[in-house]
C-alpha cells in the first residue's frame, strides 16, 4: 500500500517556502521611508509576492503529487 507523496509538512520545500514568506515579510518591514524618501516595498508589493510564492509552491506539490509514490507506513 502506498500514497501518492510525502505529508507536505515533510518536504524541504515546505520549510523553504515558510522561510521565503517570511523573509518577504521582515524585507517589507524593514524596507522603509527614511527621510522622506518614498517607500519602496509596499505591504501589497509584499503580499503580491507571498501570494505569487503560494501560487508556486501549489504548483511544485501539483507535480510532486503527479506520479510518485511513497511507502504507506499508517502516520
Amino acid at each position: 500500500m502506498s500514497t501518492e507523496t510525502k505529508s507536505a509538512l515533510k518536504t524541504t520545500e515546505f520549510f523553504a517556502y515558510i522561510a521565503c514568506v517570511i523573509a518577504v515579510l521582515i524585507a517589507s518591514m524593514v524596507v522603509g521611508t527614511d527621510d522622506g524618501h518614498r517607500d519602496y516595498f509596499r505591504a501589497d508589493m509584499a503580499w503580491l509576492y507571498i501570494v505569487i510564492l503560494t501560487f508556486g509552491y501549489m504548483i511544485s506539490r501539483g507535480l510532486a503529487k503527479s506520479g510518485s509514490r511513497d511507502h504507506y507506513d499508517g502516520s
